[in-house]
């Protein structure tokens, strides 16, 4: 049986209901209506004769049927992409969406102002930035690159090495005047903390080649970086702060650096995207325009 146009639609729209989640969802990210998409998933069981999706009121789950078929409909819909990306790669000019993710303080400070570069730089590519904390799942949310700044999991995705970001141990005049300075590795341990959650409790850092550890405690935790540096500036407690958001502080005497003998852990940035969107022209611009950018800076923000 020879495929039409409207089957192959189908399909595709298929494939995003799995990838989303759910049929709201693919609706939402397909600019179409929930019954609309319902209605392609039933008519493909229909034309196959075999049920596709295990259907409750919580959840979706792929038959086995369903889970075959969908990696043929995956493979469609990425040749698709891939097409519409190589002929947008023959265009003198880029253009067209890139939809970036970011946490936001490394946003704030390094990010945002290289995209506001590299917009003038190509003014036909469109921008959609999402700063945020949270990990985002890019495929089910139609992102095309996402800034992070821990090594790839997935399988699935790609990474890119984008800088290497150093850090400084850091505290307040106010703690310092009130629980002492850190001479010697033992005293870490007994200072309060700033507690970062996207980060381990074990804190691990060296000098001259030799490697300690220490397990960090204390009363205030935050997921935000820059919510971190604000309670270490505080006076809640001690910190690892990035030297681009450190240095402004230490300089205006808000922060002082502690044991500066001592290298503390640095931050490795990724830039992560899907497998098929490898090839895009716009993201390799934008990955090629991040690294220069990176390495412009001055070592001392870095």
């Amino acid at each position: 049986m020879e495929l039409s146009f409207e089957q192959l639609k189908s399909m595709v729209v298929f494939a995003q209901v799995i990838e989303q989640g759910n049929f709201s969802a693919a609706a939402k990210h397909l600019g179409l209506s929930r019954a609309v998409v319902s209605y392609h998933v039933k008519k493909l069981e229909t034309q196959l004769g075999v049920r596709l999706l295990n259907r409750s009121t919580r959840a979706l789950a792929l038959t086995e049927e369903g889970r075959l078929y969908y990696q043929r409909c995956r493979a469609i819909a990425l040749e698709a992409s891939a097409a519409q990306r190589q002929i947008e790669n023959l265009k003198q000019e880029p253009e067209g969406l890139l939809k970036i993710t970011c946490p936001v303080n490394v946003g704030l400070q390094l990010v945002v102002p290289a995209l506001d570069k590299f917009k003038k730089t190509y003014q036909k590519i469109q921008l959609d930035v999402l700063l945020t904390d949270e990990v985002s799942n890019i495929v089910r949310e139609g992102i095309d690159f996402a800034i992070r700044g821990a090594p790839l999991v997935d399988s699935d995705l790609q990474a890119t090495h984008l800088a290497t970001l150093n850090t400084y141990l850091c505290a307040s005049s106010e703690y310092l005047d009130q629980h002492g300075w850190p001479r010697a590795v033992e005293d870490l341990a007994q200072h309060q903390w700033v507690l970062y959650k996207p980060a381990p409790k074990l804190l691990e850092f060296s000098r001259e080649g030799r490697s300690y550890s220490i397990t960090v405690k204390g009363d205030v935790a935050t997921n935000n970086a820059a919510a971190r540096t604000a309670f270490v500036e505080g006076g809640h407690g001690l910190g690892r702060i990035p030297v681009y958001d450190a240095k402004p502080k230490m300089e205006t005497g808000r922060l002082k650096r502690l044991m500066p003998d001592f290298d503390f852990a640095p931050i490795d940035v990724y830039g992560v995207f899907s497998l098929g969107a490898a090839n895009s022209k716009k993201l390799r611009l934008l990955i090629d325009y991040l690294k220069q950018h990176f390495e412009t800076l001055d070592d001392q923000v870095l």
